[in-house]
This record gives structure tokens, C-alpha cells and sequence, in this order.
């Protein structure tokens, strides 16, 4: 088997907050492969979303080792961080983080615009990003014209212009009715089938997480579970039905 794209060992995040100490994070060890779909689940203040910041190098660990591409992010700079969130690493919010009046096509550039990609080009990789996920007609529409399924379909198309390695989308449909949430779902299953596109996607539903391949379970801190699953698939017959109802 190939080296692990992400190797966590032992992992540890404590906040302190006046003389209160916090601990998100207990020696978290787990490793992620090319390819995979991972739901990271449990209840509020479980550690899921702090594993999320610190695999996406939006924050350090307290201590604990971690690799992404057999690099040690800990010896990284903050610049080479910087570098890597924007190249290797897509991220998907739940708040959607679109200008409102920005097209979707230059909110999906954005990325592009900081890796200092020519305007002809970074016109072209929008265009595509958003036609694979099912926006090729709302190119010029702004933001605040969309719906909010169509916004997280723009911030997944944002997530994939550069080609990452690596998604992290934290609670994607959070924000979404059921519908909605299927389809965008969906489109998460598409882009790991199909584009072999390794994915962690944090979610307290349980019902969003059963679509993944392998549910990693915490609590307190630490991963009480962590399994595969045989992923449910959408039905294309069961979706259109949904989108219209």
C-alpha cells in the first residue's frame, strides 16, 4: 500500500483561556489515503472541527506529529504553509465565505488570483470547476443571486480550482435543507469517485455521514470509532425526485 497522504501521530491541541486549560484535542493518531472519504462526526465540542484547522495548516498543534505528503507540517514556515493551503488543500465551509457581489466566476478565481495565475487561464479553470459541479450556466450571476445549495456548489468549485490533493469541508450542509444536502452530497461522492479526490468531511449528522467510506467517531477529544463503511449512494431517480419536490 502507498504511503498515507496524512499521517497524524499522537496529536494534541489545548487552548488556554485565562486559567482555564482547554483540551480539543487527546494524542489523536490516525492515518488518511489517497483516494478515501472520511466523515469526522460526534457531538459539538468533540475535537472534530479543531483536527479539521490543524489538518487544513490553518492552526498548529500543541504537540503530536503530523504529515501531509510525507512532509512534517510542524517544519514548515508560515509562507510554506500559506503555500500549501493554497495549492494542495481545497477547503469547503459551512458559512459558504463567497463575496456576495462577485460573480461566481471570480469568486472561484480567487484562489487562482494569489498563485498568480494569468487571467486567460484562471478564466478557463473557474469555468471548468464550475461546470463540474453543475453551475456551468450561473458563471456571471453574484453571489447573492443564488441559493444557498448553489453558493456551497460555488465554494465546492473555489475548493477545487487548484487541483488540491486534499478537501476538507466542514459541515457543508449545515446551513442546507435535506434536499439540498443530498445534492450536494452528491457531488462529493462524484468528485471522490471520479476524481479520486481525497475528502474529510466533518459532520454532526449522522444521516449525511452514512455516504462516506469510513466514519471516524469523536468524543472528548479523542476518536472513539474509526471503521469503514459501505457507503450509501444517491440514486440519480431518488435526487431528481428530491429537486422536484
Amino acid at each position: 500500500m502507498a504511503d498515507p497522504l496524512i499521517s497524524v501521530t499522537g496529536l494534541s491541541k489545548t487552548y488556554t483561556l485565562g486559567d482555564v486549560s482547554v483540551h480539543a484535542l487527546r494524542g489523536v493518531s490516525f492515518d488518511v489515503h489517497a483516494g478515501e472519504f472520511i466523515a469526522l462526526t460526534g457531538p459539538s465540542g468533540s475535537g472534530k472541527s479543531t483536527l479539521m484547522h490543524v489538518l487544513g495548516c490553518l492552526d498548529r498543534p500543541t504537540s503530536g506529529r503530523y504529515l501531509l505528503n510525507g512532509h512534517d507540517v510542524a517544519r514548515l514556515s508560515d509562507s510554506q504553509l500559506a503555500e500549501v493551503r493554497n495549492r494542495e488543500i481545497g477547503f469547503v465551509f459551512q458559512g459558504f465565505n463567497l463575496l456576495p457581489r462577485a460573480s461566481a466566476l471570480e469568486n472561484v478565481e480567487l484562489p487562482l488570483v494569489y498563485a498568480g495565475v494569468s487571467l486567460r487561464k484562471r478564466r478557463e479553470r473557474a469555468a471548468a470547476a464550475l461546470r463540474a459541479v453543475g453551475l456551468g450556466d450561473r458563471l456571471g450571476h453574484h453571489a447573492n443571486q443564488l441559493s444557498g445549495g448553489q453558493q456551497q456548489r460555488v465554494a465546492i468549485a473555489r475548493a477545487l480550482v487548484n487541483n488540491p490533493a486534499l478537501l476538507l469541508a466542514d459541515e457543508p450542509t449545515g446551513n442546507l435543507d435535506s434536499r439540498t444536502s443530498l445534492e450536494v452530497v452528491d457531488i462529493l461522492q462524484r468528485l471522490n469517485a471520479d476524481r479520486q479526490l481525497t475528502i474529510l468531511m466533518v459532520t454532526h449528522e449522522r444521516d449525511i455521514a452514512q455516504y462516506a467510506g469510513r466514519l471516524v467517531l469523536f468524543l472528548d477529544g479523542s476518536i472513539q470509532v474509526d471503521e469503514p463503511m459501505s457507503p450509501q449512494r444517491i440514486a440519480s431517480a431518488d435526487l431528481a425526485r428530491l429537486t422536484a419536490a
